[in-house]
């Protein structure tokens, strides 16, 4: 009919678009309260300014040596992540194929996820020492819980109808794991592995400063105890581009692995 105006589109289903002016924008504009906030308390000591802090971390990274501590602490979260994810990987496939596996698995994450992992490092130390496998081992243990629970989840999400059609054309089982399986659990594997990193890193730091010399969390430790704020949180934004470097690495992989969706 003539004259009735044109339906706008409302289907958009609730999907916002990234955009990196904005999180650019909120950056700045946190930086800039907080210059503007460190200059009116008038105290570095208590809040420096991200100026002081810039100043300090560009002498730590030219004169320092905190390059150095961070490669040490990144050493560390790459082996008891890779440690971690591999003993988490293979008790979530059990308990997402086999029933035993589920069962007992169930409850052996039920029992032992809830407790705070940093708090069984004396333990570790008891048992591997005070060097670096009881770091690793912390890190290790505390990355296994989510990989195995978001392993689990994923491959129960898998249409079970794929499942029987492979079945019915005879596909062996390794190959329904291999084919069908895997895929369809690696969105959830991969949102679980987005977990386990951001849990290494604060593992890491936490045993760092309780029982180690070297790494970021022990820099981070003295330059508290020495009341060097400026260092402090300059320490603390190296482990914020560790964790968002971390989270990108994830990403990238999340967008070759499961562009399909």
């Amino acid at each position: 009919m003539k004259g009735l105006a044109p339906v706008p589109f409302r289907g958009g289903g609730f999907a916002p678009a990234t955009s990196r002016t904005g999180g650019a924008l909120a950056l700045i504009g946190l930086v800039a309260i907080w210059q503007v906030a460190a200059s009116a308390l008038g105290n570095p000591l208590f809040l420096p300014s991200p100026a002081a802090i810039a100043s300090s971390l560009y002498d730590l990274v030219v004169h320092g040596d905190i390059l150095a501590q961070t490669g040490i602490s990144l050493l560390r979260i790459a082996a008891g992540w890779t440690l971690g994810v591999a003993a988490g990987l293979a008790l979530g496939l059990g308990m997402g194929l086999f029933t035993f596996a589920r069962a007992s698995g169930y409850a052996l994450v039920s029992a032992l996820f809830p407790i705070p992992k940093i708090a069984l490092l004396p333990l570790m130390i008891l048992w591997f020492g005070i060097g670096e496998p009881s770091k690793v081992a912390t890190i290790a243990l505390g990355v296994f819980f989510p990989t195995a629970i978001s392993t689990a989840n994923g491959v129960e999400s898998v249409p079970r109808s794929l499942i029987r059609m492979a079945q019915s054309f005879g596909l062996p089982f390794a190959d329904i794991v291999r084919k069908i399986v895997l895929p369809g659990a690696t969105p959830a594997i991969l949102a679980g592995f987005r977990i386990s990193v951001s849990i290494a890193l604060l593992l890491v730091v936490s045993a760092e400063m309780i029982g180690a010399e070297k790494g970021i969390g022990a820099f981070v430790l003295q330059a508290g105890n020495l009341m060097r704020t400026d260092q402090l949180l300059a320490g603390v934004v190296v482990l914020s581009a560790i964790g968002l470097a971390l989270a990108r690495l994830i990403g990238l992989a999340e967008a070759r692995l499961v562009g399909w969706r």
